[in-house]
């Protein structure tokens, strides 16, 4: 592992008495607010309604926020413990892989100044332990989103990324960030085939980025693929093992509301299709897509060896759902 990563190692690890991760993170970004110095608490902290707040980005750019390495060392020790409050140790250790590989980029193609691992930025949006507030900690292949309302937490949108998908030279070469994305996703299309269900293959070629993009909203796509109450089922519990791997890189408690969410919509409505080759080295595109959210994972770009994972929900990113539901709760009570 490269020097410029090591401080963040010793922040990563759980805490014995946990408390709720709506109270854990509250009380770190209380903290880290704490540490910071006139200037880059102005950077840090904004409204919650800031226009900023739905800036949904995972390509390489400045944002808002304060970068880490305007930090000093006290406040990167105090956002990485805001970061493990919403985080699995799982999801934890990801995202420092993915910060990892923004030093393998700036090595292959030396360029510190477009590669930095330390430009991954904080925002805080509204104040902590208000009735709504959010954060988010971004930067490149790196997306995370919270929002707080009324003492429950919305977590999409999210996006890791993984360039390379495989490093192939230098200290970390055999490194796979998102192996379990890409083997786990690429094993159910290849079962399925198996089991005649070729039309979960639903183009030949892989798209070359994932549909949802950028964009600020996310919709549903096209149904394409097999149901999930069409899979045998091993198939449909491979399926929802591999919307797990998406669920279980937050904290054990959001991971469980989010998979009660998606069930109490309807498992058996899940789509799960396939576009491209079913062969490590091949590129390939899938979609998982339920009545209220979509997966999308893609390995098209650099000869295949680059991949994009995101999960968004329709009515549910950036809190919007929430925010909706105590904006009208809150109005009702104001006309009684």
């Amino acid at each position: 592992m490269k020097p410029y990563l090591l401080f963040l190692i010793p922040y990563l690890a759980a805490a014995a008495d946990e408390p709720k991760p709506v109270d854990a993170m509250r009380a770190a970004a209380d903290a880290f607010v704490e540490t910071l110095g006139k200037d880059a608490r102005a950077k840090a902290c904004l409204g919650f309604s800031d226009e900023q707040r739905e800036n949904f980005r995972y390509t390489p750019r400045d944002r808002s926020g304060v970068p880490l390495k305007e930090l000093s060392e006290k406040s990167r020790e105090a956002a990485m413990k805001l970061l493990g409050a919403a985080l699995s140790e799982k999801g934890k250790h990801t995202a420092l892989e993915i910060l990892t590989l923004e030093g393998v980029l700036r090595d292959l193609e030396n360029n510190p100044g477009y590669r930095d691992p330390e430009r991954y930025f904080v925002t805080l949006f509204g104040k902590p332990g208000d009735a709504t507030w959010a954060w988010k900690f971004e930067g490149h292949h790196l997306s995370l989103n919270y929002t707080v309302a009324h003492g429950e937490v919305a977590v999409t949108p999210m996006f890791f990324g993984s360039n390379p998908a495989e490093v192939r030279q230098g200290p970390h070469k055999g490194l796979r960030v998102l192996a379990a994305e890409e083997d786990h996703a690429m094993a159910l299309a290849r079962a399925l085939i198996d089991d005649g269900m070729g039309e979960v293959v639903f183009s030949e070629k892989a798209p070359r980025e994932i549909l949802t993009g950028e964009e600020r909203k996310a919709t549903a796509l096209d149904p394409v693929g097999v149901a999930a109450a069409d899979m045998p089922a091993k198939r449909r519990e491979a399926l929802m093992e591999l919307i797990g791997i998406y669920l279980d890189r937050h904290h054990r408690v959001l991971a469980a509301a989010e998979r009660k969410r998606i069930e109490a919509a309807g498992a058996d409505k899940i789509r799960f299709g396939w576009a491209g080759g079913t062969r490590r080295g091949e590129a390939w595109y899938y979609r998982i897509q339920g009545p209220t959210f979509l997966m999308e994972g893609a390995n098209s770009q650099n000869d295949a060896n680059h991949i994009h994972t995101t999960w968004r929900a329709f009515d549910r990113d950036f809190g919007r759902d929430l925010l909706r539901e105590h904006y009208l709760e809150d109005h009702s009570e104001a006309e009684e």
